[in-house]
């Protein structure tokens, strides 16, 4: 591998390359098409999948096919008109509504923290060091991805070396790299210490008990209550996540993902007066329509609701 190559390898996201790579596969060996290709071919790809595939889903095929064409020197076909006509088509034709993730309040964090502090308790009464790790780890990704509005690929990404917390006073993060930071110049965060739901008191919490002084914040553990030395995988995320949100009551646990709770910070900012412009500087969106994707807008009409177990009149 050349210089070059090392340095074109480093500024492709890792993400980026695997759904890529996932792409590809399935237009070669899943469909049968061949490379290089012709816009004729990809536009009946696009039409193949249009009833199966979701909007965005195809937008990715595309950009992982003229990813490929670029790369190996032949005409991109996604720029062909004939392509562009019938992406148009299928967005004119097959109209979604864009699925997001379900925002967690608050209120649930407390609900779920509630039920950790419960099971750390009873797994460190019952000498499970395997449980009371895992609890505390769980507690501290919780509250700390809540309070820094941090994506699922953020808390997986995130180092022991990197991170300097201060019971009382605060914790520093720095990520070399992450999805806004498009010149992989890296970004620091600071998360606030509380007197509830503390996100530094967790984080203190979960490295203590594990012994971690460098690698991976965020890891699996194993039965016997070994830590892996490396870091859970951000496919984990989401099954974590859901599972705990189950165990502690929390209903309509499917629609959560690694985004909720980027979004349920977003929610709980937007509720407590913070601008957009302070918003995204803390959690570090670039784009207004990113950042408006995930806020929620409060409720107009929320003064003049009935109470809710009111008896209906006539």
């Amino acid at each position: 591998m050349t210089t070059v190559d090392i340095y074109v390898q480093a500024a492709t996201r890792e993400n980026t390359e695997r759904s890529y790579r996932s792409a590809l596969q399935h237009f070669e060996v899943e469909w049968g098409g061949l490379l290089p290709a012709s816009p004729d071919t990809v536009a009946r790809y696009l039409a193949e999948y249009a009833e199966s595939l979701a909007i965005n889903t195809l937008q990715q095929r595309l950009a992982a096919l003229a990813d490929w064409h670029h790369k190996h020197g032949f005409p991109d076909p996604t720029k062909a008109q004939v392509v562009r006509k019938v992406l148009k088509g299928i967005r004119t034709l097959h109209p979604a509504q864009e699925r997001q993730a379900r925002p967690i309040q608050l209120e649930q964090v407390k609900q779920v923290v509630e039920w950790l502090d419960g099971a750390i308790a009873a797994a460190s009464a019952r000498g499970s060091r395997s449980d009371a790790l895992r609890y505390t780890r769980d507690r501290a990704l919780l509250l700390l991805g809540f309070w820094r509005g941090f994506r699922g690929d953020e808390l997986a990404r995130l180092r022991v070396e990197l991170v300097d917390a201060v019971s009382g006073e605060g914790l520093t993060c720095f990520l070399p790299q992450s999805k806004g930071d498009r010149e992989a110049r890296g970004r620091s965060f600071k998360a606030p210490a509380l007197r509830q739901l503390c996100p530094v008191d967790a984080y203190l919490a979960w490295t203590t008990l594990a012994g971690l002084t460098e690698g991976p914040v965020f890891r699996a553990i194993d039965r016997w209550g070994n830590v892996s030395d490396t870091g859970l995988h951000i496919n984990s995320l989401v099954p974590l996540l859901r599972t705990t949100f189950d165990a502690a009551g929390l209903a309509f646990v499917e629609q959560y993902s690694g985004h909720s709770l980027r979004r349920g910070f977003a929610t709980w900012a937007t509720a407590n007066g913070w601008d957009l412009k302070t918003l995204m500087e803390y959690v570090g969106w670039r784009d207004v329509h990113s950042a408006m994707r995930y806020m929620e807008s409060a409720d107009p009409f929320a003064g003049m609701r009935p109470p809710r177990n009111a008896v209906p009149r006539g």
